[in-house]
């Protein structure tokens, strides 16, 4: 069953996915749009809500990125069994995108004044709120969000490092924990070979 992902020619949130699938030796076709030409109607148009990603099983579609993560997670024993354990990494990846989503304002401000003020509020306010609590889950449950490889920490890595990208800083230097598991996702077979093998990401 023929199986792709589209997104933009860059990390976001797409490259949680990228991950998982290149870790489950999944084969997909990676489709890429550049980001410059968006919104491309006639694209926007044929997608179920004008947004990417979008990702495609034979003749069946999913968007929104968490839904697609955790989907490729399921197919590759990255989402635990127990309904509670679950729960907790679900509120862990929806914790790790209201950290996101202050990124995503900073991106999309037009206004330069606007853009420096939420840039100083992020890096001097909202990485510490955040990442202080993220050390702490990491540090009791051996290094990773439930005590073992999960989709979370998939989700985790790709956002600081989309992060990373955007605000043209390293959110995660002062977090050693966080360090250490984006040092472990990006040593994974499959994932380790993708990121050898793609170009660096500008924006």
């Amino acid at each position: 069953m023929a199986k792709k992902l589209h997104y933009f020619d860059f990390n976001g949130v797409a490259e949680p996915i990228r991950y998982i699938l290149h870790y489950g030796k999944e084969k997909f076709e990676d489709v890429r749009y550049e980001y410059k030409n968006w919104p491309m109607k006639n694209l926007k148009d044929s997608l179920p809500y004008g947004q990417l990603p979008l990702y495609e099983e034979g003749n069946r579609t999913i968007n929104q990125s968490l839904a697609i993560a955790r989907y490729v997670a399921t197919l590759n024993n990255l989402v635990p069994t127990d309904p509670w354990e679950q729960a907790v990494l679900d509120a862990i990846v929806f914790n790790i995108y209201d950290f996101w989503q202050k990124v995503v304002a900073y991106i999309k401000e037009k206004d330069l004044t606007k853009k420096q003020f939420l840039k100083k509020e992020i890096m001097e306010e909202t990485v510490d709120y955040f990442f202080s609590r993220f050390e702490k889950e990491l540090q009791k449950n051996k290094g990773f969000f439930v005590g073992k490889l999960s989709w979370a920490d998939f989700v985790f890595v790709g956002i600081v490092e989309a992060s990373n990208l955007f605000l043209g800083e390293e959110i995660e230097r002062k977090y050693p924990n966080t360090v250490a598991l984006l040092n472990k996702i990006r040593s994974l077979p499959g994932v380790k070979e993708y990121i050898a093998s793609r170009k660096p990401y500008t924006f």
